[in-house]
Parts: structure tokens; sequence; C-alpha cells
């Protein structure tokens, strides 16, 4: 696996140059920051802000690590970091990914609930697989991610339900369709943001 919760076979698309660890790799693993015009450091998640985009891998870690000067010697510029920079890279992530998921569900590519999650998994129709970080492991190692689909445990039972339109959601699963290649790309740098925090630990399942 590459860093920032990557996978090593995706060396597709354009590649940027971490400040901080110095790796090359895809701009899917990495955050981009720019530098705002009162010199403060911004998260840019969607990467349409305008300015030079600074990239750091998709790891809290890091970005706790670049707030010590590789920011300023990026820019090459006096730069502010906010307080909780890498907290709030990590909240606008998990936004990203609950966002996309509901896309996914308003195409009818998203199925919410344990039966009909099964279900989908028996019927080899299922492109990810994802359970609720605070959910039962009893109940979650019910099912199993099938072969070439992805597994994602890195979000709350109240971040899947607002991706659901639901209070909570334990389980749930995406067909194949280019919304659901997105979540993959997003969630994993969200499980690269969580992963010290046990965000994905889901036992025997693809990390």
């Amino acid at each position: 696996m590459g860093r920032g919760g990557m996978k090593a076979e995706r060396a597709d698309g354009p590649e940027r140059k971490c400040i901080v660890t110095g790796d090359v790799q895809p701009k899917s693993g990495l955050i981009r920051f720019v530098i705002g015009p009162d010199g403060q450091v911004v998260p840019d998640i969607l990467g349409k802000l305008p300015g030079r985009g600074i990239y750091v891998t998709a790891e809290k870690a890091v970005i706790e690590t670049a707030k010590r000067g590789q920011f300023a010697r990026a820019a090459k510029a006096p730069v502010t970091v906010p307080d909780g920079l890498a907290a709030e890279v990590e909240r606008q992530q998990a936004r990203r990914v609950v966002d996309l998921i509901a896309l996914a569900r308003k195409a009818g590519l998203a199925i919410a609930g344990f039966e009909k999650v099964k279900a989908a998994l028996a019927g080899d129709h299922v492109r990810v697989l994802l359970q609720a970080s605070d959910g039962s492991v009893r109940g979650k190692s019910k099912l199993w991610t099938p072969t070439g689909a992805r597994y994602y445990g890195c979000l709350t039972s109240e971040e899947l339900g607002l991706a659901f339109g639901r209070q909570s959601v334990i389980h749930g699963a995406l067909a194949a369709g280019g919304l659901s290649d997105r979540v993959v790309e997003e969630a994993a740098k969200l499980r690269g943001l969580r992963e010290s925090n046990g965000g994905d630990t889901a036992s025997g399942k693809d990390m």
C-alpha cells in the first residue's frame, strides 16, 4: 500500500511532490493547500481554489509535520498555519466522502442495511463495501469484501447516516460506476487521515 491509504497499483494520473516526505506520487493520494491573500494556509479539498498548489500526503502525522516550517518553505514566504489544521482537513475530507456517497445513492448506485448489502454481496454486485467505524465488530464480520472490491470503515455510523439520509447506518455498499470510483479515491484519503485513530480497523478486510 502506498502512503495516504492509496494502493500502490494506482500509479496513473498527474503526480505531485509531497513537501514533507519528498515522495512524488499521484495527486489522488495528496491533499492540496493554497496560501490565501492574508498569508494563511488553506486546505483545498476540491482542488479548485486559485493559487499555486502545495501538496501534502493525506496522513494526519504528515500534515502535522508540515506545520513546522514546510509550508513556509514551499510558499517561499511567511505563512500562518491555523490551529487544528489537520482536524479541519479531516472534517472537510469526511464531508467530501459523505457527499459523494449521497450522490451515488441518488444515482441508484448505493444501498444501506445489513440484509440488502448481504444480498448484493451474494450477487457479486458490490464495488465498495462501507461499514461504520463504531459499528459492532461481530456484526461487521458477517459481511465480506468481494475479490476486486474495496472496503472502507473510516466513516462513523452518523456520517454514513448522513450519506443515506438516515439517522445512522452501519452497513452500506456501492455498485460499480464513476461515482463509486470517486468514493474509493476520496475515502482512501480519509482513511489515511484517520487510520491512527482506529477509523478503519475491521478485521480481515481489505484495508
